[in-house]
């Protein structure tokens, strides 16, 4: 075994207080920071001034659970970010503090630039009976069993120093709350979860790290046949820096993963937020205000072809006694009846009626603001779910349906702009607080010898790639994975050796991540759900 990680770490503690953060760098983040308080404070009160609560519990909620939310970024900060600033500071391409402010401020640029499309990926694998309860008791125990349980096994991964995936840890959590539900209820457990969601979801988190590793070191050994410079496959000598253009390679791959880190896992947090806006206070966010009369009166021509186009298919002899529980029970246990068809298509002229009787979703009266938004979800998720287990639909008639579930998801999986402030900050802020514990695992004690400046810019490439690109298809990767996979990857192929009692902890870490979030998720949903 190598002797070389003490002494880096040593090396690393050195130059850490040989180069304390300036202070420049303090004033800058305090401006952002208030700036960026302010900001959400005043779309907030303006969001909620049309709100009147009969009691100030509901605000009292909403604080706690938007806590718990941005706590979840924080650590998701700390933990998984980490890993985009191991390279250049064990490289010597940026000094250490320099390349946390970096990588935050790149990370805050993702998450404000980021579609929104992870995050109601995300909320698509909860029980979809907890969703359209968000505003009741149930639905809350699970938000903040979801939350608290991601905090909680992200904390503890942290402190071993453990390279753990957010995305692995969410999922679990999630799998907890949908099984906890089923059991609690005297159902089956399993069909409590939409598992081919989460087979989905699943694979994209198996499959990217072996991509990580498999990449890295192909690009590792493109290195080595493209580019003859030696100094690109020697450890850095002293503190030093590299020459400038490998600095600047390698400076431009941790700026890409960071970026790339908030435009994909900041958005995991997004999502249940909008749940807790919309259980806590519905009148402002269960349904997008910005949907103005012109675009209601072409969703209301769109609805009626729509409903037409469902009339090809439905059973003139089938009546759905109740379309909202039909469907309901279609997206819950994606069991296709002859009603399913009658049922869904009432609620597309029932959504049409009321959204031109309205005018626009802001006049929506504030009591039914929940239930148009429940009605709108549910239909959505129907469509989604029609090409797998509902009849087979000619062109002309699917291309009109996907239109108007785009007009749908418009309406309810909509993300305010503070939101995305308040993440990027919370993402940010943990990037510049906890990093050292997860860097020095990536730096040092994945492979036996010190990484060179072609294995941190082919990891981090790898790693920027497959993020942006899981990112375009919605699916949640995790970036600690990829990077850390990616890591190896290039000291095996530069048979550097790898240091095996590592890896064995981050993969024993990996393997009981699911389970252990989702057992504790249960049990606090359990808990949650008895007392509230």
């Amino acid at each position: 075994m190598a002797t070389a990680a003490p002494a880096q770490a040593s090396i690393l503690d050195q130059k850490l207080k040989d180069n304390p953060p300036a202070k420049w760098g303090f004033g800058i983040f305090a401006l952002v920071l208030v700036g960026g308080v302010i900001y959400i404070v005043t779309r907030l009160s303006i969001d909620l001034s049309p709100v009147h609560q009969a009691s100030i519990f509901p605000y009292v909620l909403l604080g706690i659970a938007l806590l718990i939310a941005l706590g979840f970024e924080f650590v998701n900060g700390f933990h998984d970010t980490a890993n985009a600033v191991a390279t250049v500071i064990y490289t010597h391409s940026l000094e250490p503090h320099v390349a946390v402010v970096w990588s935050g401020l790149w990370n805050f640029i993702g998450v404000l630039t980021s579609s929104g499309t992870v995050a109601f990926s995300i909320v698509s694998l909860l029980p979809v009976e907890l969703i359209l309860k968000v505003s009741k008791g149930s639905g809350f125990s699970m938000v903040f069993a979801l939350l608290v349980a991601s905090v909680l096994w992200n904390l503890a991964t942290w402190w071993r120093g453990l390279p753990v995936s957010s995305s692995h840890t969410m999922i679990g959590s999630i799998l907890g709350v949908g099984l906890a539900n089923q059991f609690i209820n005297g159902r089956n457990g399993v069909d409590g979860v939409d598992w081919t969601q989460v087979t989905k979801v699943f694979e994209a988190l198996i499959i990217s790290p072996i991509i990580g590793f498999v990449l890295a070191a192909l690009l590792f050994y493109g290195f080595k046949l493209v580019m003859k410079d030696p100094r690109l496959y020697e450890a850095p000598k002293g503190a030093e820096p590299p020459p400038f253009y490998i600095r600047a390679l390698l400076v431009l791959t941790c700026t890409g993963v960071s970026f790339a880190h908030g435009s994909n896992d900041g958005q995991k947090g997004m999502g249940l937020i909008m749940l807790v806006l919309v259980g806590t206070v519905p009148t402002a966010y269960a349904l997008n205000h910005t949907i103005d009369k012109g675009s209601v009166e072409t969703f209301a021509a769109v609805s009626t072809q729509v409903a037409g186009a469902i009339g090809n298919y439905t059973d003139k002899n089938a009546k759905a006694q109740n379309a909202q529980q039909e469907l309901e029970k279609f997206v819950s246990s994606h069991d296709f009846q002859p009603t399913t068809m009658v049922a869904l298509q009432k609620m597309v002229t029932d959504i049409r009626d009321e959204a031109v009787s309205y005018g626009s979703l802001g006049s929506v009266p504030s009591n039914m603001q929940a239930n148009v938004r429940n009605q709108m979800y549910l239909t959505s998720e129907t469509m989604r779910l029609l090409p797998k287990y509902g009849p087979k639909m000619s062109e002309d008639d699917i291309k009109p349906l996907t239109n108007y579930k785009g007009f749908l998801d418009k309406s309810t999986k909509y993300i305010p702009s503070w939101v995305k402030v308040a993440v990027a900050l919370a993402l940010g802020l943990g990037t510049m607080v906890g990093w050292k514990r997860i860097v020095v695992t990536v730096g040092e004690k994945i492979g036996k010898t010190h990484l060179t400046y072609a294995q941190g810019a082919s990891a981090e490439l790898v790693a920027m790639v497959t993020i942006l690109g899981a990112d375009s298809f919605g699916m949640p990767v995790s970036t600690t994975h990829v990077l850390s996979s990616g890591v190896a990857g290039t000291m095996a192929a530069n048979g550097s050796g790898l240091q095996m009692s590592t890896l064995r902890n981050i993969a024993i870490a990996w393997v009981f991540t699911l389970p252990a979030a989702a057992v504790l998720s249960g049990i606090l949903f359990w808990i949650f759900n008895t007392v509230a």
